[in-house]
């Protein structure tokens, strides 16, 4: 099962996105309307905003008074709080139900406005966010009766663009003609969504050939996405991004790597089936080559991971925080950081060895190529440790 979040400002056009991934069979919850659901007539949820908020809050005929009520929290902090709390825990509950309902194989879309103001992000596997002009949301808004002033204040109310990119796995420009984004969804549904949950429900990875690019300066901001799900699904422990793309400035293959610390192998066991029902399956225990002579071999094992997502390849070493393995690689990551020399050598090796292994469908004959002049930058990553330079 692949959980999506989709969200984007009011006037976006998040609906036509839904619409069209509900086309494709994704099963798409949708907050607002759960949010009037659960205060119909005749549900507990309506029966509990009267007794705290009185009977004015209804229509003649029963039904919620919405303006009435918004009237009341409106600008009250306390009121609003206790409106949430009798709301909160019954969309959540209702959307519980419904993802439990669906099947094994299902795409979830959950719709929610406020995904992005409520930090919801690190929830799913991949968030969508729908983004429009301002003008062009101003123009819809006005189509539907919306008075510009008030328009206004709601856009200025909600995440402003910045905030919704730096969650946005896919970032869908609606700012056209509703079919150049249904274009955009089409795509994503059969080059990346119907893919994901395929490699999620058989527990596969992406992988892919050895291709060395140029920096990317997104990829902090996309790390720190991935980083946020590893994190939420172990517990809050510790999260490192290492590796070439971690360096700023270093030619990289354009594959995220992460450290997951833990206290034992034993642990990280524990958390294999954790992990790879949020994208990261297991590929099983594995040894880091021993960077010392006279360590134990064992000290060196891991557990690694690897992503599921298609659009975004990871690789998920879980090891034991403070151990050999775990301290090698952050120390070589820093030494690559601030000695500029190191760094330009290494991205002339990662090129010459990406172009000579291209043809490699795994990269694993790269990574071994590289293994001399990892050897040998061992006693210089000593040496700055030991100069004080860290």
């Amino acid at each position: 099962m692949l959980r999506v979040g989709l969200s984007g400002g009011i006037g976006s056009g998040k609906s036509t996105v839904a619409g069209r991934l509900a086309e494709h069979g994704a099963v798409v919850v949708d907050a607002d309307r759960l949010a009037r659901e659960v205060v119909e007539p005749g549900t507990d949820g309506l029966r509990e905003i009267v007794e705290a908020f009185g009977p004015d809050v209804l229509h003649a005929d029963g039904a919620l008074n919405r303006p009435a009520l918004a009237a009341k929290v409106f600008g009250d902090p306390e009121a609003l709080a206790t409106l949430n709390g009798i709301t909160h825990p019954k969309i959540a509950a209702r959307t519980r139900e419904l993802i439990a309902a669906a099947p094994e194989d299902a795409i979830i879309v959950h719709d929610v406005p406020l995904l992005v103001e409520n930090d919801m992000a690190p929830l799913y596997h991949l968030v969508l966010i729908v983004h429009a002009d301002l003008d062009q949301r101003l123009t819809r808004l006005r189509d539907r009766g919306v008075a510009e002033e008030d328009a206004r204040k709601r856009i200025a109310a909600q995440a402003d663009d910045e905030r919704r990119r730096a969650v946005a796995d896919v970032w869908l420009d609606n700012s056209g003609t509703p079919d150049l984004v249904l274009a955009q969804v089409d795509a994503l549904w059969a080059d990346r969504l119907v893919r994901y949950e395929s490699n999620i429900r058989l527990r596969r990875y992406a992988s892919g050939p050895p291709i060395v690019v140029p920096y990317d300066e997104t990829w902090p901001v996309q790390a720190e996405r991935v980083a946020a799900r590893i994190r939420l699904v172990a517990g809050g422990r510790t999260v490192e991004h290492i590796g070439s793309t971690s360096v700023p400035g270093l030619a990289a293959k354009d594959v995220l790597d992460f450290q997951l610390g833990v206290k034992s192998l034993d642990e990280a066991e524990e958390l294999e089936d954790a992990l790879a029902a949020a994208g990261f399956p297991g590929i099983g225990i594995s040894e880091d080559t021993v960077r010392h002579e006279g360590d134990a071999p064992e000290l060196w094992h891991k557990r690694v991971h690897a992503g599921a997502d298609p659009g975004r390849r990871v690789n998920l070493h879980v090891r034991v925080e403070g151990g050999p393995g775990w301290n090698w690689a952050m120390r070589f990551r820093d030494w690559l950081r601030a000695d500029e020399g190191a760094r330009k050598e290494y991205e002339a090796v990662k090129l010459e060895l990406s172009e000579k292994h291209k043809g490699d469908a795994d990269g694993f004959a790269y990574g071994e190529s590289k293994e001399p002049w990892m050897a040998a930058a061992t006693a210089r990553v000593d040496a700055f440790y030991r100069d004080g330079r860290s």
